[in-house]
This record gives structure tokens, C-alpha cells and sequence, in this order.
């Protein structure tokens, strides 16, 4: 099973239409009574206290005319639209009027039986919440959505239901709003069969022949469109060769010696049928209705198959390089197709739940698949580069419909997924081979033949080496909460005002490991500082003093402190600080920015922005460097802002709200919020903005420096979406800063790690879970970004020569400069200030340097400020009064 793909990389949830969930186009409303209508469901048999053994459903001829059953089919799929299993196709006909039973799968109680069905299916059904599509030919006729289910006619589902009780329509059988709210109430279950009725006197069907018989054509079934030729519809017999045995049936190709020359024209089908399945290479002559289901065309209702044995010539698999021409893959479906290009593994998020990865063909000179903004300016540049991105894209499956399997195949060896047989994002993949496969609104390849597998992206199990006496790093800790998610209304318990849904832990259990694996990865940062995202914000819950104390329990007493802030602003995470008191020491009180210091700064949508000044602790008598971190957390791409949409250029949601608050950032710093008198400043955090976009944009218009560009080029990266890469996770340096950084370096610990790694352990069947181990790695969804800091500071002494300069007679300034780090100064300017205005000048050369001032104009005591510059490290000045004599 599968999610679609994002048109635009970067938002947290990617919004599907109602259509897509359900696998087919949206309900055709038929209140004019025109069509037949589900009457009556009952997802509740065997089960304790039900009337009846056996689930089912009731489907109703409301019209005026006998309704021939051909083509009709009944599904069912859980409340969230997206397990079930393959729909009963009906058979017969439904007089006007009358009332025709599906029987369901038993449950494992002793009830009564059903009335004797008119047809019968196998479809276990929920007894509470779930969803019954009517369609014909692979179209929805009719659709009730009951309990919780997430589609369903109108604006709200039908009642939910018992073991005791069926949802019917109201007043009458036939009775059909289109409303699923209105049209059904709750009550004790009245299967009524058809019978005797609702037999069909069948014609004689064509006989299905023998082996090599003419039959119709693969080709002609399925045309050159997205759904079958109508004109090769009904009950078909078609022959040839089984190339794939798997999804509760097979796939059969035409030999090569009756394939046609139209390219766009699939040669292979999938032919939907229980029970054993015919050997791969062998040619079966099959006869069924051709049907579409979830997008693909199969042959359904096998009404007779003969094997012809082992085919006497080889299908050979279509190549398939990339870039693709399209991504309609249509042409392909049901066929035998080989990947013989070294791919990529560039995306994951479905492996744990649906076993399916994506592959990729990065551009030349790159190693993955970029997000556009992340390399390109937003609109036609980022435009053109995501419909290049998803022409080098294509899901690979595991052959399995169900979620959560329990045993999930390495996509790069079909092996089982373990510690010691994973993969990481950017490893290859070589020559697959498979079949084209159409569900859950994407192709995708369903294996045949696992390619070869090379783990060139290993894992660094330690922190990237970035220089510097000091560290800082920035990490996304994604939902750290004490407060565990119980679900439902016992919930809505965190937040400021305790009344917001809490989104991290399920229980004790999860929270431990999530808590063991962010300790893991602070711990191997080792940074003096910290800035953290996503914690509770909850009165009295200190997620940082937690982290600290288990970091001090690993690393041992003291290793670790935080900056106790509580609650800040009104969402339900904030921001926080972790740092080494053996390393630095806050320096004053520490700064939050709100929408109260500048209404740009939206802090309805963005976190309220964290800021701590830091001194380096240093041995008595030396002196500290001084430097101020500022954490940020800006509006997510993928969340609604009213007023500031996703207008296409790339840059998601919300990007007026975040380009604002840059803006609003970097005028509020610019007044030293702390007090620090140190212009060093660095800005970290999770910017929800790649690169290229406005945000940094304006940061940069600020004066401030992309240390993670600087150092790791435009390959960089902390997050993958949708099979692309870059960094939402930035370290920007004041210009007085930037020239003291010795390193920014992503630690490549979480977005390249499939997430059933990660410490949840929900839906996780008992062999998924033991994969879990209490280490760093997919701690998070984000990198943590590590910036290296050399601090050093200029000192200036300066005295005037002569000590009582005459009036009107030039003088001359004589300064020693020193650095901290004892190097000899060789750049920079140094400027002379008298009364406002520049009276003197000179290029630092060395360590003292003489700098000629213009005469004093009068005698009397005069103040002379004294400026040093280098335009990388910090500015120094000092303040020289003197004493001019004599006469004007």
C-alpha cells in the first residue's frame, strides 16, 4: 500500500484527495433512484451477542426495471479507507424492487445463520466503524461510510454500530439523499435474500477452447487509455505466459510472437484468482470478466483456466531507464519490466507500514535526488527541477497488500529487515526486475528479482569533526513530551492551557526509548550548547531538565545543565537549551521573541524565538569569549495558513509567515535582546525553509552567513520528503562570527534511517518491534546540525605621542593590538574618531601599529575613540582622552 507523492517537498503531511484514499473516482450521486444502493450493513457476525454468525451486506434495486448484476461488485475497507480485500463480484439480476444478500465472512461465535445468500464473499467486516463501496465495472455506484469511517456520502458518516446492530436506510430500502447521516439509522439487523428471483437465466457462456485457440488479444483489453477498451470488456479468454505469481492471483503477458507494435499498449494483465496459482513460465489459457480495480486493469470471475505448459519462448523485461519520458507508467501495466541502472534508495517513509521504498536516478554530480529549493530559486527553476525529480522516481513494493506486515523484505535483497540486513537512504539498488503494478493511485514495481544491493551510505557513528573549542549544535528532538498520548479525549492535556492533544509517546514503555535514543544522539554530538525543538510546553514539565538529567546519568554528574524557561507561548512545543557548565556559563538572563516584541513575528504559527548569551569558562585570569545562540522553530510548509498559501513556486505554506519573521528576527537581534555587547551571534534551529527560499533570503539580507552552505556546499542536507533531500535545519553566523567558524556539518543519524527504527512502538507487530535498539540512530526525523566555534576577541591599548599633542600640530596615535588566541594581528583597518568624525587611519600590519591623527583644532581635553576591524572576527574599541596645549 502506498501514499502519493507531494507535488512540493517539505510540508509534514501530504494533503490526498478523498478520490485517491478511496482508490477510485468520487460517488456518483444517484438520490434519483436510478441505479441499485447498499440498504443494509452488518460488520458485527460471530461476534459475542450477534443475532447472526456471518457479516453482511444488502444491496437494493430501487428502480422500476430488472437490474442485470454484470459488472456489479461489492467492497469493504476499514475506517480509514485503506485495508479490505478483493470486492464480491454479484452475479444475476435484481428485479425492480427487490432485495438482494451478500454474505460476509463468519465470525467465531455459534449464531444463527443468514437467510441462504445471493452471493457470498469472504470479507471480514468491523462490527463498529468501516466502509462498503458499491461499484460497477471498477465505478463507484454507492457508498456508506459507518462509525469513525473517513469517507462516505455527504457530511458525515453513518451511525456507528454493535454487535447487535445493522445501519439501514430510512423509512424504506430504497430511500437515497446521498447523506450517509441522514439516509441511515442503527437497529436490529433484517437480512432479506432475493432467491429464486434474482437468478439470471445466463446464456450459454463461449467456451474457453484449448491451448493456442485464437483468444483475445492482452493488448486489445487494455488500449491505449488509463482504464480497459469497453470494446474488449465483459468475459474475455485471453493466453499466455505467467510471468509473477503473487497479490492473491497472477500475472500473464502475451508471447513474444503476438505482442502488437503499439507502444502504448500493455501486453501483461493481472488475472485475480484464489487458490493455487499456475508456475511462473508456464502458458495458461484463462477466462474471466475483465474488470478495473484500484486503477488496473485484471480479469476477475475466472470461470476457467487451462495450462498449456512451459512456454517455449523467454519474455524478455522491458528496460526501464530514467529519466522517464512520463510518469504515466500505463503502458507498462502488468508487464514484465527490468531496472538495469544503478538507483537510488531515496525515500522510506511507507517501508514500515506498507513495505515500500522509492528509487531514484540522481542528476550527474549528485548523489541524491535535491529538493528543488534547496538547489534552485523558487518558481519556474524549482518548477522544472521537481518535474525532472519525479521523472527519476519509482515505488518498489514488497508484494503484499496488508499494513504492518510482520515481516517487512529488504528492498535491495528480499531478506527479512533486521539490525544486521538494513539499509540506509542513498544506498543502491542494481538490475531489479518486476512487474508494473497500478494501486493506490501510483505505479509502482512489484519485485520478481531483488537487484544487487551495495551499502555505500554507512552510518557515522561519530559526530562529524568540525573544528573549534567550542560547539554548538541544533536539534529537532521531534515531539519530545512527558505527558504520554493516551488517546481520545484523555488526551487534550498539554499545551499551556492543558486543553492540546499531547503527540509523543503512547506510554511508559515508548517513552523510555524515545528518551534512551535522544539522550544517545546528544551524547554523541558532545556540544557545548544545544538548542532543542519540538518539547512539551507544559506547565510544570521540563523536557530539557529530563534530557539533562539523562545525559548526566550517562555522562556523569554535572556534565549537563539547561536554561529553565517553562512555558513559552501557546503552542504545545517550544523551544529549550542544554549546555556543558564545564565549557560556558549564561550570561545574564535569556531573551524570548514574540509577537508582542514585533507583529511580524507571528507567534500563532511560528515558535516564539529562544535567545542565551554564553560566556566560555576559562582558567583564572584569562579572558572568556562571549557569544549569543538564538533557537528558532519557524510555521511548517505543510500546515494551513489563512491568507498565506502554498502559491506553487516551491516553497510550500506559509511562506510570507516565515519570511516575515525572519525579517523580524533579525531587526530584533540587531538591539542585542540580551544585553551581551558582543556582536557574535549565531542562529540555529529549524527553519522550515530550504536554502534558496525567501526566509533565508532575508537572513541573509541581514548580514547573516549560511555556515551549513559554507562548509557543505549545496548537497547539504537534514531531511528528506518525498525522496528529495536538503537542510530545513541551518546554523546562520553574524558577520562578526562567521570568520571564528571552523566547521557546520550535518550528523547524517536520522534522515537517512528508515523510521521503523525509531522508538514507537504502535502497529509494530512483535518481529518489527525487536528491531528497535537504544542508540542514536533515527532518534528524530531531522539531522542535527553541529556548528564549530574558535572564539577569539582583539584587545586594543592605545596612547598619543606626543602625551600633550600641541594645537595644531598633526599627532600621532601609537596602538597595540592583541588577540586571545596570541596570533600576531596582519589584517584590518584601525580608525581614529574625534567629535564624530574619522580623523585618522591605518591597515594593522602586526602588533603595534602608529596611526596619524590630524591636528587638534583648539586646546582643552579632547575624547578619542579608537576602532579596530577585520570584518570576520569581533570589533574592538577603546576610548583615549587627551589634553591639547598651546595656542590655536
Amino acid at each position: 500500500m502506498t501514499r502519493a507523492l507531494a507535488p512540493f517537498a517539505a510540508v509534514t503531511l501530504t494533503v490526498t484527495s478523498l478520490a485517491t484514499l478511496a482508490g477510485m473516482p468520487a460517488a456518483q450521486a444517484r438520490p434519483d433512484g436510478s441505479d441499485l444502493v447498499v440498504s443494509e450493513v452488518f460488520g458485527g457476525g460471530g461476534n459475542s451477542g450477534a443475532p447472526y454468525q456471518n457479516d453482511f451486506v444488502e444491496v437494493h434495486n430501487p428502480t422500476t426495471a430488472t437490474v442485470p448484476l454484470t459488472g456489479y461488485a461489492v467492497g469493504y475497507f476499514s475506517s480509514g479507507g485503506t485495508s479490505g480485500g478483493a470486492p464480491v463480484a454479484l452475479s444475476g439480476q435484481i428485479p425492480a424492487g427487490g432485495t438482494y444478500l451478500v454474505q460476509m465472512a463468519a465470525g467465531t461465535g455459534s449464531a444463527p445463520a443468514l437467510p441462504k445468500p445471493d452471493a457470498t464473499g469472504t470479507l471480514a467486516m468491523s462490527g463498529t466503524n468501516g466502509r462498503i463501496d458499491l461499484t460497477k465495472g471498477g465505478a463507484l455506484v454507492d457508498r456508506v461510510g459507518y462509525g469513525t469511517a473517513n469517507l462516505f456520502e455527504g457530511t458525515a458518516a453513518a451511525p456507528g454500530l454493535s454487535n447487535t446492530t445493522s445501519a439501514s436506510r430510512t423509512p424504506t430500502p430504497g430511500t437515497d439523499t446521498d447523506r450517509n447521516n441522514v439516509d441511515f439509522v442503527a437497529g436490529a439487523p433484517t437480512p432479506t435474500a432475493c432467491g429464486a428471483a434474482c437468478v439470471e437465466e445466463e446464456p450459454e457462456p463461449d467456451p474457453t477452447g484449448v491451448c493456442a485457440d485464437p483468444a483475445t488479444a492482452i493488448h486489445d483489453i487494455q488500449g491505449a487509455g488509463a482504464a480497459f477498451d469497453p470494446a474488449f470488456g465483459g468475459t474475455r479468454t485471453v493466453e499466455g505466459v505467467v510471468t509473477a505469481a503473487m497479490l492473491g492471483g497472477y500475472f500473464v503477458q502475451e508471447e513474444p510472437s503476438d505482442v502488437d507494435a503499439d507502444p502504448q499498449t500493455s501486453e501483461g494483465i493481472f488475472v485475480f484468482q484464489s487458490g493455487a496459482a499456475p508456475a511462473v513460465g508456464n502458458v495458461v489459457r484463462v477466462t474471466g470478466t475483465v474488470t478495473e480495480f484500484d486503477g488496473k486493469t485484471q480479469l476477475g470471475s475466472v470461470s476457467a483456466r487451462l495450462d498449456c505448459g512451459a512456454s517455449t519462448a523467454t519474455v524478455t523485461p522491458v528496460a526501464v531507464t530514467f529519466p522517464l519520458a512520463s510518469t504515466n507508467l500505463e503502458h507498462l501495466e502488468g508487464m514484465r519490466v527490468a531496472l538495469p541502472e544503478k538507483l537510488v534508495i531515496s525515500e522510506y517513509f511507507n517501508y514500515d507500514r506498507f513495505g515500500e521504498v522509492v528509487l531514484a536516478e540522481p542528476r550527474p554530480g549528485e548523489d541524491r535526488l535535491m529538493t528543488p529549493t534547496a538547489v534552485a530559486d523558487p518558481g519556474p527553476a524549482a518548477q522544472a527541477l521537481l518535474a525532472d525529480n519525479e521523472r527519476r522516481q519509482i515505488i518498489v513494493d514488497d508484494l503484499n497488500r496488508s499494513q504492518n506486515p510482520s515481516v517487512i523484505p529488504h528492498p535491495g535483497n528480499g531478506r527479512p529487515f533486521a539490525l544486521d540486513n538494513r539499509f540506509r537512504g542513498g544506498d543502491t539498488i542494481t538490475g531489479l526486475e518486476g512487474i508494473v503494478d497500478d494501486a493506490f493511485g501510483a505505479y509502482r514495481v512489484q519485485p520478481t528479482v531483488y537487484g544487487g544491493y551495495a551499502s555505500v551510505n554507512q552510518r557515522p557513528e561519530a559526530r562529524p569533526n568540525v573544528g573549534g573549542d567550542v560547539q554548538v549544535a541544533s536539534f529537532n528532538v521531534l515531539n519530545y513530551f512527558l505527558t504520554i498520548d493516551r488517546g481520545g479525549s484523555a488526551n487534550f492535556v498539554c499545551g499551556p492551557d492543558q486543553d492540546q492533544e499531547c503527540r509523543g509517546a503512547d506510554d511508559e514503555n515508548e517513552r523510555k526509548r524515545q528518551r534512551d535514543k535522544i539522550v544517545a544522539a546528544i551524547a554523541g554530538l558532545d556540544a557545548d550548547v544545544v538548542g532543542l525543538m519540538e518539547m512539551e510546553n507544559t506547565p510544570g514539565v521540563e523536557p530539557a531538565a529530563d534530557l539533562a538529567a539523562g545525559l548526566n546519568d550517562k555522562l556523569g554528574a554535572g556534565t549537563y545543565d539547561y536554561i529553565d524557561t517553562g512555558v513559552i507561548g501557546g503552542d504545545a512545543i517550544r523551544l529549550g537549551f542544554l549546555y556543558k557548565p564545564g565549557a560556558v556559563t549564561p550570561a545574564g538572563a535569556y531573551d524570548v521573541f514574540d509577537s508582542g516584541d514585533d507583529p511580524r513575528f507571528d507567534d500563532t504559527r511560528n515558535r516564539p524565538m529562544l535567545t542565551q548569551t554564553f560566556d566560555t569558562v576559562v582558567a583564572a585570569g584569562a579572558k572568556a569569549e562571549r557569544f549569543t545562540v538564538s533557537v528558532n522553530h519557524l510555521k511548517s510548509k505543510g500546515s494551513a495558513c489563512a491568507g498565506d498559501p502554498d502559491t506553487g513556486d516551491g516553497q510550500g505554506n506559509c511562506n510570507q509567515t516565515r519570511t516575515a519573521a525572519a525579517e523580524a528576527i533579525a531587526d530584533h537581534l540587531a538591539s542585542d535582546p540580551t544585553g551581551s555587547g558582543d556582536p557574535d551571534h549565531l542562529l540555529i534551529g529549524d527553519m522550515n525553509s530550504y536554502d534558496h527560499e525567501d526566509p533565508i533570503r532575508a537572513f541573509e539580507a541581514a548580514g547573516y552567513q549560511d555556515q551549513v552552505k559554507r562548509f557543505g556546499g549545496e548537497d547539504a542536507y537534514s531531511y528528506v520528503f518525498d525522496g528529495m533531500v536538503g537542510y530545513l535545519d541551518h546554523g546562520l553566523a553574524s558577520s562578526s562570527l562567521a570568520g571564528q567558524v571552523t566547521g557546520a556539518q550535518e550528523w547524517h543519524i536520522n534522515a537517512d534511517e528508515p523510521d521503523v527504527l525509531d522508538y514507537e512502538t504502535t502497529f509494530k507487530p512483535a518481529a518489527v518491534d525487536a528491531i528497535y535498539a537504544p542508540d542514536q540512530f533515527r532518534a528524530s526525523d531531522h539531522d542535527p546540525v553541529l556548528v564549530g566555534l574558535e572564539l577569539v576577541s582583539t584587545d586594543l591599548t592605545a596612547r598619543i605621542e606626543p602625551v600633550k599633542p600641541k594645537v595644531g600640530v598633526p599627532a600621532t596615535v601609537v596602538v597595540d593590538v592583541t588577540r586571545t588566541d596570541g596570533a600576531t594581528p596582519t589584517d584590518g583597518t584601525l580608525t581614529v574618531t574625534r567629535e564624530g568624525e574619522v580623523v585618522g587611519t591605518a591597515a594593522v600590519t602586526g602588533g603595534r601599529v602608529r596611526v596619524p591623527v590630524e591636528a587638534f583644532p583648539r586646546k582643552g581635553f579632547y575624547e578619542l575613540v579608537v576602532g579596530y576591524t577585520d570584518g570576520s572576527s569581533q570589533d574592538a574599541s577603546t576610548t583615549l582622552v587627551v589634553n591639547a596645549v598651546g595656542k590655536p
